[in-house]
């Protein structure tokens, strides 16, 4: 296969849902089957991405292909010169996996929801609004420049809205909906800025084409802290749709819709874009830069991994178990374990998928229950649902021959290493923490919802299994959440062929900066580099730093692996000795550590929070603004308004008695003397003669008096 080829069929791929979308949307109410042929494009998109991955895999590894074309080309900007807008397709290892994942997990969202949403009154809307969703993913997946990245940015924006409130009936729902769309344009609108520092610096948006000139020293303003700026603000981007903190909270309340919908958007795709993006402008990314999204990214794992332990709804406690998760991939990427974090963006996707389908299997057989603690003993109705939902509870905890086990390991190995090397082991102890809270809570879930005695024998009497629509999905997951498919040595995800070969962290060793240069290390000698305009300044070599980092990972994997093991361990022996065994009471320790409790329960109040600060202020200047509006712009406006009916009142007076008076006047006036005249002209010569003598006799009257 010609990379010509490649190009072709990554644009079908892309397109494909869209064909879907369009066809479904437009037809679906004159056809009732239209969500089988929009399942159907899915199917034929997941078939092609195989198709491009083997050959990407096996013949072009390591290699990117790019095909283009001119969009925009102004030939003299002002102040810029000649500028032209690319829109192209970028083929390499990493699109080519996330666009498997992307299309797998789309797939059987599909097929998975052809059971689910049966009898909804608005089907195929539902159909078409997941094709339009992974045509958006779809774009952000090939893209090979920032604009277009934000294009399909915005369209997963819109189309997440769309299926978050797809039962905008439910106020709940429309609420919902909105809060994701808000709270991810603030993350857009600090994008949208990074984006133009890096337009107005390097006229260009094509990824390629600015790691190139950052390679060559060429840098925002020529200032290292812009740099960062800028890398930050892009980030923003990653805060917004990966729900990291402060902007977490729509996340949980996205769960409104419908369960694949949080299957497709909030465990696979939409969430990951965050971080696919951070994986893409990570050649940019400077020091300062990294170290801000190591600290958020550690916040939003841990925050959520609290809030998690408390939950009752079991899609709210999986909604906080993915932001956890996406805090640990964003604090990977952050400290340098750039392989494992996007590895483990890969098997979360399959195994956080399963865990969302296999909620909605349950939620089904429930009769829409999803109460926790209205469930039990659900294993022995529904097998497959349990085993299959106990294997990704097993990767999510990070057990070995799971998948997880591997990629989780991989970024607790970096943030060791990371520690090792730098003294700061804050990022280790929050991993390896939020590692234990994982367990425990999903365990708690687990046993709560499967285990013991069911607590509501109405409901629990009709549960039954899922039909096979929905059963074959969980079973595929299922099978990707084990370890085999990544790697053949289930204790060392190093010699696995995804990282070693497949996946290689992007180096730029620049003129101007070092990306590592917050990680200070007696082994990685600072280097001169000539600065332009002939300045030398001391920067640590990313290339050694590198090879160190690297070298302190491989240190660091046996330690890590055993410390992951251990409090793996703790926190589902204790999730048994609380839940299962119930040796230990979780209402009298709730009672003893009530503040916790309470502040654990309420989410850390974040919503509180944002309503009495944020929203308080926002509606407060709306009221503000308002009343500027009404009582002073509109009363200047009213006040000209009556002014100038006032003027218009005297005006019109004026012209009606006196312009009106006089003009009305002079016209009686003539009226009068040519009434007066009318009655001389008769007509007749004696009449004249008459007057004529009469005339003169007055004249000679006169004369004679003078």
């Amino acid at each position: 296969m010609t990379e010509n080829v490649m190009i072709q069929l990554a644009v079908i791929i892309l397109f494909l849902p869209l064909l879907g979308f369009t066809a479904t949307l437009f037809l679906g109410k004159k056809i009732k089957f239209m969500y089988i042929f929009e399942t159907f494009i899915l199917i034929c998109a997941f078939v092609l991405s195989v198709v491009l991955v083997y050959t990407q895999l096996t013949y072009f590894s390591g290699k990117s292909t790019i095909g283009e074309f001119h969009w925009i080309d102004l030939a003299n900007a002002p102040l810029m010169g000649r500028i032209t807008v690319d829109l192209g397709v970028l083929i390499d290892n990493i699109s080519v996996l996330m666009i498997f994942v992307v299309s797998l997990i789309s797939m059987l969202v599909h097929i998975f929801s052809i059971a689910y949403m049966k009898g909804d009154k608005r089907y195929n809307r539902y159909f078409a609004y997941l094709g339009i969703f992974t045509f958006s993913m779809n774009g952000i997946v090939f893209t090979h420049n920032l604009l277009m990245m934000y294009i399909f940015w915005d369209l997963v924006g819109i189309s997440s809205y769309l299926l978050i409130g797809f039962w905008y009936e439910k106020k709940s729902a429309s609420d919902a909906g909105k809060k994701a769309f808000i709270a991810n344009r603030v993350g857009d609108i600090g994008m949208f800025l990074g984006i133009l520092l890096l337009f107005i610096t390097y006229h260009t948006f094509t990824f390629d084409k600015i790691f190139s000139q950052i390679s060559q020293g060429v840098i925002p303003f020529n200032s290292g802290f812009w740099l960062t700026v800028t890398g930050i603000l892009i980030f923003c981007g990653a805060i917004g749709k990966s729900a990291q903190f402060p902007l977490h909270v729509w996340l949980p309340d996205a769960m409104e819709g419908p369960t694949p919908v949080s299957a497709l958007i909030h465990a696979a795709t939409m969430v990951a874009a965050g971080v696919y993006l951070i994986v893409r402008v990570f050649p940019m990314l400077s020091g300062g830069a990294l170290e801000f999204i190591a600290i958020i990214g550690a916040i939003s794992a841990l925050i959520p991994a609290t809030i998690a332990l408390t939950q009752n709804d079991i899609k709210k406690v999986l909604a906080y178990s993915t932001i956890s998760q996406l805090g640990y991939m964003v604090m990977g990427l952050g400290v340098g374990a750039y392989s494992f974090a996007f590895f483990h963006l890969i098997t979360h996707a399959f195994f956080k998928a399963l865990l969302f389908l296999g909620s909605g299997s349950v939620i089904m057989a429930m009769h829409h229950e999803q109460d926790i603690r209205k469930m039990g003993g659900l294993r022995k109705k529904m097998p497959v649902t349990y085993y299959t939902f106990l294997l990704a509870t097993l990767a999510i905890s990070g057990i070995p021959l799971t998948s997880g086990f591997l990629s989780k390991d991989g970024i607790l190995a970096g943030t060791f290493a990371f520690g090792s090397l730098t003294g700061q082991w804050f990022f280790a102890a929050v991993g390896f923490f939020v590692a234990m809270l994982t367990a425990f809570y999903m365990f708690r879930l687990v046993i709560l919802t499967f285990h013991g005695e069911p607590r509501d024998k109405e409901k629990y009497e009709h549960a039954k299994e899922s039909p096979f629509v929905m059963a074959m999905p969980l079973v595929v997951l299922a099978a990707l959440s084990i370890f085999i498919w990544y790697t053949p040595n289930p204790v060392n995800p190093e010699q696995g062929a995804l990282l070693s070969s497949w996946v290689k962290t992007p180096v730029i060793n620049t003129p101007q900066f070092s990306r590592y240069e917050f990680m200070k290390n007696d082994e990685a000698k600072p280097t001169q580099n000539n600065v332009p305009g002939g300045e030398v300044k001391e920067k640590e070599s990313e290339v050694v730093y590198s090879g160190v980092y690297t070298e302190a990972m491989h240190q660091a994997h046996i330690p890590a692996m055993l410390l992951s093991l251990f409090v793996a361990g703790l926190g589902i022996l204790t999730a048994f000795l609380f839940y299962q065994w119930k040796k230990l009471d979780p209402d009298k320790l709730a009672d003893s550590i009530k503040p916790l409790y309470k502040l654990s329960y309420n989410k850390w109040y974040f919503d509180e929070i944002y309503d009495a600060t944020f929203i308080a202020a926002t509606l407060g200047l709306s009221k503000v603004l308002y009343w500027i509006d009404t009582y002073i712009i509109d009363g200047i406006v009213n006040g000209s308004a009556s002014l100038t009916k006032l003027l218009a009142r005297i005006s019109d007076g004026f012209d009606h008695y006196v312009v009106d008076g006089i003009v009305n006047f002079m016209g009686y006036l003539s009226s009068f003397i040519g009434l007066i005249f009318r009655r001389f002209q008769t007509g007749k010569v004696q009449t004249y003669i008459v007057l004529v003598v009469f005339s003169l006799v007055i004249i000679l009257f006169l004369f004679k008096s003078f």
